[in-house]
């Protein structure tokens, strides 16, 4: 039996996750789906004083309150900068058994969320918190999504956070390196602002790279293929 830390990423929730952890406990595993600070049903938090560090804790302290040991630790998109802070402060290396990047930043040391944005996107988010504090949700159809897919993410996904956008990231390679690290590229459509990572995971050494021909939200457009790809890399 695996115990599975699943991060959302950005405008998420724990409620992306549903169509994946009733598989992962039919399997006899367990599953913890945090929400980030500001966002889902914890968007009443929302406060200009979220950072990264804020959601690093999120996930820090739920592996401390279930004292959790060998834990698949997953992080979706944005959430690539929360699993990689969580990975170098955690004091015991036996808390995690892996990391999973699931279509997420792959940051290097100093490096923030906008870092391997386009300068339009950049431009556009920045602007974006400037007037509201905030990054408005993506269209779902950027992540391939069409009829009730769509509706459902539209209508449940939250302003992000603007704090954790341009937030540098410090951390020591070496300790994140203490685990296996896997990541899963979602091919089709493939998301502009991830191809960097796609190329940065192909070009280091020590990532176990999967693909999956479907969109950024693999647990929405392709549950059954992403429950298969978690329980492989917990064998």
């Amino acid at each position: 039996m695996a115990d599975f830390v699943l991060v959302h990423g950005a405008w998420g929730g724990a409620w992306c996750w549903k169509r994946v952890i009733p598989g992962l406990w039919q399997a006899g595993h367990r599953a913890f789906a945090v929400t980030l600070t500001g966002v889902a049903e914890r968007s009443h938090l929302l406060s200009p004083l979220i950072t990264l560090d804020t959601h690093i804790a999120d996930v820090l302290s739920v592996i401390e309150a279930e004292e959790l040991h060998q834990a698949v630790l997953v992080g979706h998109s944005y959430a690539g900068m929360v699993v990689t802070g969580v990975a170098d402060r955690l004091p015991e290396a036996t808390r995690l058994g892996r990391l999973v990047y699931l279509d997420a930043v792959v940051p290097l040391p100093g490096e923030s969320w906008s870092s391997g944005h386009a300068r339009q996107t950049q431009a556009e988010r920045r602007q974006a918190i400037a007037e509201s504090g905030v990054i408005p949700p993506a269209d779902p159809a950027l992540f391939g999504l069409s009829g009730h897919d769509h509706a459902w993410v539209q209508r449940r996904q939250t302003p992000q956070p603007g704090g954790v956008y341009d937030a540098g990231l410090p951390f020591e390679p070496v300790r994140v390196q203490r685990w296996p690290r896997s990541f899963i590229d979602c091919t089709s459509p493939a998301l502009a602002t991830i191809a960097l990572m796609r190329q940065r995971v192909r070009a280091e050494p020590g990532w176990h790279v999967v693909e999956i021909a479907t969109g950024h939200l693999p647990m929405i457009s392709a549950p059954a293929a992403l429950l298969e790809t978690l329980l492989a890399l917990a064998r």
